[in-house]
């Protein structure tokens, strides 16, 4: 009897490695006993179809045959039927594709999926009264999680099996920034929190791998989606992506995906890719990379509670559907505090009439020179929105009949942990927030969950000094006065006696 080969996807399946041989689709007369075989689902959650392609006589002692092929249940033809020798001739051709996507698509033109499977099994079931044949297995269309990806279709030669899916690891996916000391110039790897001042460009970066099955999708869906706390600002313009990471990578045009900043979910931000498998170079073992920039603004939460900063993926789960998967949320958080000074006398009470400049030391030579503000009692001064780093404090207008002090530097040094992965701790990320005292003297109390470092400055009263015009000259001035006003007197005295 002459045989064909036909193709199957290469599945890790008891039974059902190698590529059977099908009989022609003639019939013959047969009176043996028809033979049963047990199908068993793995014990992962996952609910199983099985739809019957062909019926056929399976022998153990030749595994790669099948013989006597006749329409099965969910097939396109009618049941029972001998299968055309085209259809057969068809499928044999599937043997030379390296493309699992390339043998379904043949496949699938004799399997009718808009039927009820042949029987439906679940996390550890079976299925004990199957007759040999030719089947597809597919996981239940609606029961896999958002968190996990479909199983790639099975198809096989009956036999007593267990079901064995291939891998379907999920997408994996983080969410970074850097840190960046200003005055020391240093800039940290990527990791889950930083601190910056109020009007600080910061770099984030999002980092995602794609499906493992990746070359059985027809279409991949592959979206970031970005939410930021309203103390951040999201720059449309600096956004760029690779197939890489940022640094080897390479860049991805900009014509292959979109950036939407007005999304209907509520995100702030979202960076999609319709059809990942139109970018050239991308394959089941890519990482595809964003970097961005979003400032900290006027709005910022200062101290511990911090400005938070989450995303997450989106991405095809079904490779033979439309499917959608998505990764757990990944958070990073950025930190700012508040520089608060105290304006008092010597008696220790509030002193108006003051001004100051708060200047911090930066790297480049560039210092930022910033006035404090003042509050509604002019004695109260404070600069927000400050990260670590050098500052200097300078009193550019000094109460009148006090001494202006000397410039005070100091430096502001905070410790976050830069592995972060529970939103419902943000709270415990900043470990510690000191101020030190460099040229001058000052002392601080902080306040780490306000993120506030207080500190008194003292004026001190002008000391009054001797010098002429004083009261000693005064009294010079009325004595003498005196002693001519009686030596006027006597010499008329004298004269008018002298005339007699």
């Amino acid at each position: 009897m002459k045989k064909l080969m036909a193709a199957l996807l290469a599945v890790a399946m008891v039974c059902a490695m190698a590529i059977p041989a099908f009989a022609d689709g003639s019939s013959s007369t047969s009176t043996a006993a028809v033979t049963r075989y047990t199908i068993t689902a793995p014990k992962n959650g996952h609910t199983y179809e099985i739809y019957q392609i062909f019926t056929g006589d399976y022998d153990a002692s030749q595994p790669s045959m099948l013989a006597n092929i006749k329409w099965g249940k969910n097939g396109t033809g009618t049941a029972g039927d001998a299968v055309e020798q085209t259809v057969l001739d068809a499928l044999s051709k599937v043997a030379s594709y390296t493309s699992d996507n390339d043998k379904l698509t043949v496949i699938e033109k004799y399997i009718d999926l808009s039927t009820a499977p042949l029987v439906t099994i679940t996390n550890g079931g079976t299925a004990n009264d199957v007759v040999g044949g030719y089947y597809l297995i597919k996981d239940q269309d609606g029961t896999v999680p958002s968190s996990e990806t479909y199983t790639p279709y099975i198809v096989s030669v009956v036999c007593d099996i267990t079901i064995k899916p291939k891998s379907n690891e999920v997408p994996k996916f983080t969410k970074k920034l850097k840190d960046t000391n200003d005055t020391t110039g240093a800039i940290s790897g990527w990791q889950d929190s930083a601190d910056y001042d109020i009007g600080d460009d910061i770099p984030f970066r999002l980092q995602g791998t794609v499906s493992k099955d990746f070359d059985s999708y027809k279409t991949y869906y592959y979206a970031f989606h970005d939410v930021e706390e309203k103390g951040l600002t999201f720059d449309p313009s600096s956004v760029k992506v690779f197939v890489g990471d940022e640094e080897t990578g390479t860049k991805i045009d900009a014509s292959n995906y979109t950036v939407d900043t007005s999304p209907a979910d509520g995100c702030t931000f979202e960076i999609v890719f319709d059809d990942l498998k139109k970018v050239s170079g991308v394959t089941a073992n890519s990482i595809i990379t964003v970097t961005y920039k979003s400032q900290l603004n006027g709005n910022a939460v200062l101290g511990e509670h911090g400005n938070v900063n989450k995303a997450q993926l989106e991405y095809s789960n079904n490779p033979r559907g439309d499917g959608k998967g998505e990764t757990p949320w990944d958070n990073v958080i950025v930190f700012t505090y508040k520089v608060v000074v105290n304006k008092i006398d010597q008696a220790g009470d509030p002193l108006e009439g003051a001004q100051f400049t708060l200047t911090k030391k930066t790297k480049n030579g560039t210092d930022v020179v910033k006035t404090m503000d003042v509050n509604t009692t002019l004695t109260q001064f404070t600069l927000s929105g400050l990260d670590d780093g050098e500052y200097t404090l300078t009193e550019t207008v000094t109460p009148a009949h006090y001494n202006t002090i000397s410039p005070i530097t100091f430096t502001v040094t905070a410790d976050h942990k830069i592995d972060w992965d529970s939103i419902s701790t943000r709270d415990n990320v900043l470990t510690s927030l000191s101020g030190e005292k460099k040229v001058g003297e000052i002392t601080f109390n902080v306040d780490k969950k306000a993120g506030t470092l207080t500190t008194d400055v003292v004026n001190n009263i002008g000391t009054t000094l001797p010098g002429t015009g004083g009261i000693g000259t005064t009294i010079f001035y009325v004595i003498g006065g005196g002693l001519m006003v009686a030596a006027a007197i006597l010499l008329i005295t004298k004269k008018r006696m002298e005339n007699r």
